[in-house]
């Protein structure tokens, strides 16, 4: 049984060979190859201006200042004018002085 079995795989191989097969040709692509770089492009446009901002909101109000120190006592002021000399009495009169009451000691 092996030779028969030898005898089929040698006959299968030369059968297969045999065979008329086509060559499939698949086509190639070109591949682009980059060449030298070209000059620098021209400097472009300077852009738009930009807008202003927003104001600002208002500041908080300041605290209260400390209270100020006391100020410095005032000069002595001027001596009054001497007053007028005062009438003589009229002669014979009577003066009567009045000793005020006595007070009690504090205790």
């Amino acid at each position: 049984m092996n030779k028969y079995l030898l005898a089929t795989a040698v006959l299968s191989v030369l059968g297969l060979t045999a065979c008329d097969r086509t060559t499939v040709v698949t086509p190639t692509t070109p591949v682009a190859v980059p060449g030298p770089a070209g000059p620098t492009g021209a400097t472009g446009s300077q852009g738009a201006g930009g807008s202003a901002g927003n104001t600002g909101s208002t500041g908080a109000t300041g605290g209260t200042g400390a209270t100020g120190g006391t100020g410095a006592t005032g000069g002595t002021g001027a001596t009054g004018a001497t007053g007028d000399t005062g009438k003589t009495g009229a002669g014979g009169g009577t003066a009567v002085i009045v000793v005020p009451a006595e007070t009690p000691p504090a205790k």
